[in-house]
């Protein structure tokens, strides 16, 4: 059975860290959320690919090639321009098996759930009991029916979700003919699984588990779950004196300096510089090339590869894109004096501890201050000393 993954777009609610890249290709424990969702896919039985690729489309195709690393075959197919997961669909018309699966790129899923589903009779849809509903198509299902399906209604009906994985058959084209332009200016899949709905041949397939990713913040949680399952792996040079502790994986090329403390779960790529003196603690992923040094504090965060935070600084509970320079003794905060909730742009995150969400190539200077929930745009600069607070639009410079 084919398998059709949809990785066109570009994920804006996770800007900034998609100005450079499509959501799909962010990483979770240090590989990015869709190779997830692949290498779950193969471990079940599949073996042929599509890839629905549009925006950022160069860096799927260079880092996936057509498959052979991962014992698969990958074919590509170009969503020109992103009109909708509808529209995303039809684009692989004549191009996919009398059966197939669908997949949204942008989650987790476990091999054996995506299994159970490829041996359901299509039209299946994979479904989830979430705890925010609201943020989601909520479904009702009787027996193993789904009679309805309600987009993002702020007071849901239940707490089944669709999921965003489905089991099709060549006539579901049929269907997506039929689907016209939403008020979003989109063409939806949602609107032609109504319609499958309407004739009562929709079935649901209950998800054992399921990890999607909608903003930033919640890269930070899905990589913690995916952490916990970390293998110790070190490949990199350590140093005298360099204590480890609890599952680890460092990279080849990457030396560790004396004095570094490190709590797994924790990845580090390869070819970076760690330490002297730093402490990197649990559920935190360093990508390739980065530099964390003397007497630098790094926990619960994802860094994108080639960033630096060299001297004296501090990074918690934070996502920092590719290519960023901190400042000697720059740090950020990432808990709130009356412990509450952060909010970023107005949003409550839910979470209680919540550093910053930085984009690509921002150049801090020394002895710079950001406070919880700011995001900052990519290619900022921030003058020395200076206090970086809320929303950084992009390009822009702080003084």
């Amino acid at each position: 059975m084919q398998c059709v993954i949809l990785a066109a777009g570009e994920g804006k609610r996770m800007r900034p860290l998609t100005s450079k890249r499509p959501k799909v290709m962010l990483p979770l424990a240090n590989r990015p959320m869709i190779e997830h969702l692949l290498r779950a896919a193969r471990d079940a039985g599949l073996r042929s690919f599509l890839f629905v690729v549009g925006y950022g489309e160069r860096e799927i195709r260079g880092y996936f090639g057509d498959g052979s690393s991962y014992s698969v075959e990958i074919e590509y197919v170009t969503q020109r321009h992103q009109r909708g997961t509808a529209d995303a669909l039809s684009v692989v018309r004549g191009q996919v098996d009398e059966e197939f699966l669908l997949m949204n790129g942008d989650m987790v899923l476990e091999s054996a759930d995506i299994k159970a589903l490829s041996e359901k009779k299509g039209p299946c849809m994979g479904i989830f009991p979430s705890t925010h509903p609201e943020d989601y198509g909520v479904v009702q299902i009787k027996e193993d029916r789904i009679v309805r399906l309600r987009e993002k209604s702020p007071n849901p009906e239940g707490n089944l979700i669709n999921a965003g994985i489905y089991h099709f058959t060549s006539e579901i084209f049929s269907y997506v003919d039929r689907v016209e332009c939403s008020p979003r200016g989109e063409l939806e899949l949602t609107d032609a699984l109504s319609f499958l709905i309407d004739e009562g041949i929709l079935r649901g397939s209950m998800l054992s588990s399921w990890i999607d990713v909608g903003y930033p913040w919640e890269l930070l949680s899905a990589n913690e779950r995916l952490m916990a399952g970390l293998v110790r792996d070190v490949r990199g040079t350590l140093e005298d004196g360099v204590v480890i502790h609890g599952p680890v994986q460092i990279g080849d090329g990457t030396l560790v300096r004396s004095g570094t403390y490190i709590e797994g779960p924790c990845s580090i790529g390869k070819d970076c510089r760690i330490g002297p003196h730093a402490h990197i603690r649990g559920s935190t992923t360093i990508g390739d090339g980065c530099h964390i040094g003397h007497c630098t504090g790094v926990k619960n965060s994802i860094v994108l590869p080639g960033t630096n935070l060299p001297h004296f600084n501090y990074l918690g509970d934070s996502v920092v894109g590719s290519g960023c320079n901190f400042g000697a003794g720059t740090k950020i905060a990432n808990l709130r004096h009356d412990r509450a909730t952060v909010r970023v742009m107005g949003k409550d995150t839910g979470r209680k501890k919540l550093g910053a969400i930085i984009g690509d190539d921002v150049q801090f200077g020394i002895n710079c201050s950001v406070n919880v929930g700011a995001v900052i745009g990519s290619s900022v600069r921030i003058a020395p000393g200076a206090v970086v607070d809320g929303y950084i639009g992009k390009d822009a410079e702080v003084r």
